[in-house]
């Protein structure tokens, strides 16, 4: 007998709906193909193991399973559960004419136990798009999958519950939870705020503007001075993100598994802070079986980079194209992906290997030749590709002990929010969202500056030895400035302090 059962897989950060063909017939062997891997081969003896210590007696017939496309390479191992409920179909141990509405998906224990996967998030909303009128997938998953409105999802423990399900009789309810009231609830609460940050007046108006354009920022400073904390609070100033933009995140995220058992929208834009050993391929993303890297997971959030020149020169470099397009591109001999990596970047460095080169107090060790190779770590086209550099210095003994004052991250956030506003208006019905992505043409329109300022620019590129692509970061972050104080032309002033945030340029670093 041939039965149909329905099954899905991730490509990048979208599904693909995989038919899983089952034939039974006189003889006990089981032959699995349709580009199956190691992991899918394997999942006969689980799926043999799991009947026995569930009570449902392994079929003694030929089973001959198909995963179609058979053009495409299945690897994993959630097709267990498609392929388990397949065989009792075909071997006339499971009466259903449910097998036609249902995605499966699940890794089989050996004592029929379901086990999580990664993608739930995507697989559902692929489900969606098919017409199919559920998914079943393991318990773990359910609430990831939930997010998805407009189809069942059955989160199940154990391959009991799906036979109960597909014939009619589910033991368990649908996981039902409302996205919207679940993001709006959890969207504005964060554990860490700017109101924290003692100090640090220059260094919190220039992550402010930095979220307000989207702009890329490096923190220089000696070694406690605040610049982790500082980063770690980015997320709690910008923007909240919309429900697509959550979705999308949510998305990479399921892809990667990295959601938990809470499932749900993430509320808050993404913080990546990976060690400075990361590999090339954990932070651009890659392998035999491509996989989203830290770029990706920053998706529509913050890529936080601690001693970035600590940080392998070939994976800092491979990061250049992610920052103009926002996308990374995966190739492979089969097939090549593509993630979005649309992240804001905040770097933080020592000015120095000893890190007390503008400390105040304490005295440097380093040699110029020594700094000079330090900081030539980074390289200039990557550090033109950082639109605010910004000094951090130590925050003195009075401020440390005294009252906390300052503004909380929920006043900056109106300002910021306010200035992404008018550049939403601006930009509408273009690729640009926010200041950072303008295109040349944007700039030459919306960037225009007055005589006086022109010529204070120009004497700033000739001083600092900046590059033309460091002069469109300026006009940017100027137009950002402009913007959080509702000026609809770019003034002198607006400039001024946009050059200032370029003052710990290369050449200026060296010789200071």
């Amino acid at each position: 007998m041939l039965v149909k059962s329905y099954s899905s897989t991730v490509q990048g950060i979208d599904a693909i709906i995989i038919t899983v063909e089952v034939d039974a017939s006189p003889g006990c062997n089981t032959t699995i193909v349709g580009l199956p891997d190691n992991a899918v081969k394997e999942s006969s003896q689980r799926i043999r193991a799991a009947f026995y210590n569930s009570e449902l007696m392994p079929p003694s017939r030929n089973i001959v399973v198909n995963l179609a496309p058979a053009d495409l390479r299945k690897e994993g191992s959630h097709y267990d559960l498609p392929i388990a409920i397949g065989i009792l179909a075909a071997s006339e141990r499971l009466y259903t004419e449910q097998l036609s509405k249902y995605i499966i998906l699940g890794e089989l224990s050996l004592d029929g136990t379901v086990l999580p996967i990664k993608g739930a998030l995507p697989i559902a909303i692929a489900a969606l798009n098919a017409g199919f009128e559920g998914v079943i997938l393991p318990k773990f998953n359910a609430m990831e999958a939930a997010v998805v409105n407009g189809i069942k999802v059955f989160g199940v423990e154990n391959i009991k519950e799906v036979v109960a399900i597909l014939e009619g009789e589910p033991t368990i309810e649908p996981t039902v939870i409302d996205t919207r009231d679940d993001y709006f609830a959890r969207y504005d609460n964060f554990d860490v705020d700017f109101f924290d940050v003692k100090g640090q007046r220059a260094a919190k108006r220039a992550l402010e503007v930095a979220a307000a354009g989207g702009h890329n920022v490096l923190l220089v400073g000696p070694p406690g001075s605040g610049k982790s904390m500082l980063a770690k609070r980015m997320p709690t100033i910008t923007p909240p993100m919309t429900l697509s933009e959550a979705l999308e995140a949510t998305k990479i995220h399921s892809v990667a598994g990295k959601i938990g058992v809470s499932g749900g929208l993430l509320a808050h834009r993404p913080f990546r802070s990976p060690h400075h050993t990361v590999s090339d391929v954990a932070l651009v993303g890659g392998g035999s079986t491509p996989q989203p890297g830290e770029i990706s997971l920053a998706h529509n959030g913050v890529l936080f980079l601690d001693e970035m020149p600590e940080f392998s020169r070939h994976a800092l470099e491979v990061m250049r194209q992610p920052l103009e397009e926002r996308t990374i591109d995966i190739s492979r001999a089969r097939y090549s992906v593509r993630y979005p990596a649309n992240f804001m970047l905040i770097a933080a460095m020592n000015p120095c290997p000893c890190g007390y080169r503008t400390h105040p107090d304490k005295e440097c060790s380093c040699s110029a030749a020594t700094v000079a190779r330090y900081v030539a770590k980074i390289s200039g086209p990557l550090l033109d590709r950082i639109d605010i550099h910004i000094e951090v210095m130590p925050v003195d003994v009075q401020s440390i002990t005294a009252k906390r004052e300052g503004e909380k991250s929920s006043d900056i956030r109106v300002r910021v929010v306010a200035a992404r506003q008018i550049q939403a208006q601006r930009y509408n019905g273009t690729t640009a969202h926010c200041n950072a992505m303008m295109t040349p043409d944007m700039m030459e329109r919306y960037c225009a500056l007055e005589e006086p300022t022109k010529e204070m620019l120009r004497k700033a590129m000739s001083q600092f030895g900046l590059s033309a692509r460091a002069y469109d970061r300026i006009l940017k972050v100027a137009r950002t400035i402009a913007d959080l104080e509702g000026c609809q032309h770019i003034a002198y002033q607006h400039v001024a302090e946009a050059i200032s945030y370029r003052s710990v340029d290369r050449e200026s670093w060296i010789s200071f």
